[in-house]
């Protein structure tokens, strides 16, 4: 059975929490076993190293024994330490596969805030919605999607949810993500490739290194180093087999430690840049490997595959093949092999080798990384939608503005809490102002709308029954806050943020806005003019989008729009001085507040 066609079956569970339970046993049980196996081969290596001391004795004090006798515990060791890497990495991908599904559940069961990838480096507090529908953070949208285990793949999901791409794009990553959602054998191996690589591993450096100017370009000293070498390895056995002294040795030594001072810095520039990076580029080898060998038939998927083809090995291979040159290079730290390493120039016939690599394969890595962190942000979709198989993929539609949704919920609420409404913008109303009392879910409201269509927008599936979509800017204003350190206070903010929405509506998407109880930082007459002509001026412009509000007078705005505005509200019940709601969105304006009986439910007299 081939590997593309075993994957193509995988996971066609349609209980992901059953199927991630049963894996999650099988890997613990290997997991025991392998560190069983680890803990036996190390005990091992002390017996061996117990044998060494034990002999050192009868060798070296009494001479009862000769030197040869060494040999036996010397082998033995090396044998056992080859053995005992081998089942400590297998016991680190066992370990890792555990983890794996235990974060799969951990995600269904609605506690895995706080032990992703939280994506804090991505977000720009100037950007018009990130911050507002908490895409990062704890507890974020990222957190709640990202598995991608190198940076490159990580920088790829987030500029999938700070950008909207086009329809083909799109329809494009969808096909791709349906075809890769229920591929769980193959998004458990990319987890579990470089068991001992640590999380977000940074190919780009890998990029930078591959596309710098040659550094070591002398084919000339390549050769002298070469026979300098060989020169010592020569004179060396002629001082101890044929009584020619060390004069010669020393000399070619001599020789030698000129060439390597001569071609220092140059080497330097080759391997300072890569030297450690070996853990990473078997990772990306990995990656890659597997994205050659699998079979696809989306067309996304098929395209990376091509852009993978060069003359030759194909990437995985050539990575590998740099993977071992370090580590070779890494081998004149070893104890026994530095004298040998000095003498036979080992770092300047690798540097060599290295750069040789790097001018015929490093420039298509920049090209490699791309392709590894565009999959792994497809294959952070692709485990969503198989966790959340009820959630459909949109309907994207190319001429809008258009959010037309049926029980839209919002994806970080866990599911059985999760109250859905129905959302309908663009072909009708293209505003609907939100009333209702504290606490009663209008500013959800507004971040289930916007999370969807940033979600619908990336190429992934939606927390909805059906939504139709157009490709639309998100703008928000749902945690505008002061500045303390800037001098600026929340009014300012969000007025230079309502300025950045208006910009927007000049760009090539139609605005999707969501604005939360609009310029409330001041009084009430300019608050209910400035909303009302900042919202006129955005529907006028082609926009569509909710605002909620506190101030009924605001709800008039609706009223001034016709047709295309609308007036929805949510309520709340107070009995027996608990007060409950229900999360359902209404028709109309919000006959009543809650606001004094929340306040005389925690002893306020009012």
């Amino acid at each position: 059975m081939e590997r593309g066609q075993e994957s193509s079956r995988d996971g066609q569970e349609d209980d992901p929490r059953g199927e991630y339970g049963r894996r999650l046993e099988t890997r613990r049980r290997l997991a025991a076993r392998e560190e069983w196996r680890q803990q036996l081969t190390g005990n091992a290596r002390v017996a061996v190293v117990l044998v060494v001391v034990a002999l050192a004795y009868p060798i070296l004090v009494t001479g009862q024994l000769g030197v040869g006798w060494l040999a036996v515990p010397v082998v033995l060791f090396w044998i056992v330490s080859i053995v005992h890497d081998r089942v400590t990495r297998g016991w680190q991908r066992a370990t890792r596969a555990v983890e794996f599904y235990e974060k799969g559940l951990a995600r269904l069961d609605g506690r895995w805030a706080g032990q992703g990838q939280t994506g804090d480096r991505f977000l720009d507090p100037s950007h018009p919605y990130a911050i507002d529908l908490d895409l990062f953070g704890v507890g974020s949208l990222f957190e709640l999607l990202c598995t991608a285990r190198t940076s490159t793949g990580q920088e790829t999901l987030s500029g999938w949810l700070l950008q909207p791409a086009g329809v083909p794009e799109i329809e494009a990553r969808q096909r791709a993500v349906e075809e890769l959602r229920r591929r769980l054998d193959l998004r458990e191996e990319m987890a579990l490739l470089g068991a001992d690589v640590p999380e977000g591993s940074d190919l780009r450096r890998l990029a930078a290194w591959g596309a710098a100017p040659p550094a070591l370009v002398a084919p000339r000293a390549r050769i002298l180093a070469g026979l300098l070498a060989s020169l010592a390895v020569v004179t060396l056995a002629g001082w101890g087999f044929l009584s020619w002294g060390p004069s010669p040795f020393l000399v070619a030594v001599f020789l030698e430690a000129l060439l390597a001072v001569r071609l220092r810095s140059q080497v330097k520039n080759v391997i300072g840049p890569v030297e450690k990076r070996g853990p990473d580029l078997l990772l990306m080898a990995g990656l890659l490997g597997w994205l050659e060998h699998e079979r696809f038939t989306a067309a996304r998927l098929r395209q990376l595959q091509e852009e993978l083809v060069i003359a030759g090995l194909p990437p995985s291979r050539r990575l590998a093949r740099l993977a071992k040159l370090l580590d070779w290079l890494d081998s004149r730290h070893n104890a026994f092999f530095a004298p040998f390493a000095a003498m036979l120039l080992w770092t300047t016939q690798m540097a060599f080798a290295i750069e040789a690599w790097r001018l015929v394969t490093g420039p298509a890595i920049e090209r490699w990384v791309g392709v590894v962190g565009e999959f792994e942000a497809l294959c952070a979709l692709a485990t969503y939608a198989y966790e959340n198989g009820t959630d459909p993929f949109p309907e994207i539609v190319p001429d809008g503005p258009c959010f037309a949704g049926e029980a839209v919920g919002h994806p970080l609420i866990p599911r059985a809490t999760c109250v859905a409404n129905d959302v309908n913008l663009g072909d009708g109303a293209r505003l609907l102002v939100v009333s209702g009392s504290n606490m009663s879910g209008k500013s959800t409201l507004l971040r289930t709308v916007g999370v969807n269509a940033v979600m619908a927008m990336a190429g992934a599936p939606v927390r909805a029954r059906r939504l139709r979509l157009s490709p639309v800017a998100v703008g928000a204003t749902l945690r505008i806050q002061d500045s303390l350190r800037e001098g600026k206070s929340r009014f300012y903010a969000e007025v230079v943020r309502i300025r950045q929405l208006v910009d927007l509506t000049r760009g090539p998407l139609p605005l999707l806005f969501l604005l939360d109880e609009l310029f409330q930082g001041t009084n009430s007459h300019d608050r209910r003019l400035g909303a009302e002509a900042v919202v006129r001026g955005l529907v006028e412009a082609g926009a569509i989008g909710l605002i909620t509000t506190h101030d009924l007078a605001l709800t008039h705005v609706a009223d001034h729009l016709g047709a295309r505005g609308a007036n929805v509200h949510f309520e709340d019940h107070f009995e027996n001085g608990a007060m409950t709601f229900d999360y359902r969105m209404r028709p109309g304006i919000v006959q009543k507040s809650n606001a004094l009986a929340l306040m005389r439910a925690v002893g306020l007299e009012v």
